[in-house]
């Protein structure tokens, strides 16, 4: 069984304030020019999306430059819909293993389109963020718009040993209950900071 994971694009968007809009028009139309073309503008941070270190860093690594192998890997949920502020737990040492993809459920997915969806959203802390770092996690991906908020701390945290960031995923409430499953998550063959990409889950 496959669950999608990612925010369908479309015109108009929600995206983080102050990112540039997207907008998707049809540009041709089958009666009146024989065929259908559509025409996007979008920043690489709209919408189900990968942070690669360059977003934060001072460095000059492409997202298409990471090894396909970072984007497939066995997946690992945590269910923190609880929190507010995701703290590292001792427990979580025993939970994540060694180079997984973590999931993290928060459930602020649910306000995906209002305004405080980019304000209100639970962050992590840098000790957790530091378990991740020890974990050799390929990538972090969460149901908010960022793991952290300025100065950012986590997001530099986890670019500095090349842990990649998914943000704004949705459904994952459907992993609750599935026992082992695999996370395919991939960006478009840019050479960008970051991408748009489509992220699935594949239930074993």
């Amino acid at each position: 069984m496959l669950i999608d994971l990612s925010h369908i694009i479309q015109d108009g968007m929600p995206v983080f304030p102050g990112d540039t809009e997207t907008v998707l028009l049809q540009s041709k139309y089958i009666q009146k020019d024989y065929y259908n073309n559509h025409q996007m503008t979008i920043n690489m941070h709209a919408g189900t999306h990968i942070d690669g270190p360059m977003h934060l860093l001072d460095c000059n690594l492409y997202l298409n430059e990471f090894p396909l192998e970072t984007f497939i890997g066995e997946g690992c949920l945590l269910d923190v819909s609880k929190e507010t502020t995701i703290h590292y737990k001792e427990e979580y040492e025993h939970l994540i293993k060694q180079k997984q993809i973590l999931i993290l459920y928060t459930g602020h997915c649910k306000y995906f389109g209002q305004s405080k969806y980019f304000t209100d959203y639970p962050v992590l802390t840098l000790e957790f963020a530091e378990l991740l770092v020890r974990k050799q996690v390929k990538m972090i991906g969460l149901d908010t718009p960022s793991p952290d908020k300025y100065p950012f701390e986590v997001h530099k945290c986890l670019f500095q040993n090349n842990i990649l960031i998914i943000e704004n995923l949705t459904n994952v409430e459907q992993l609750q209950n599935v026992k082992s499953f695999e996370i395919i998550a991939l960006p478009l063959h840019i050479k960008s900071d970051s991408s748009i990409a489509r992220v699935i889950a594949r239930v074993k």
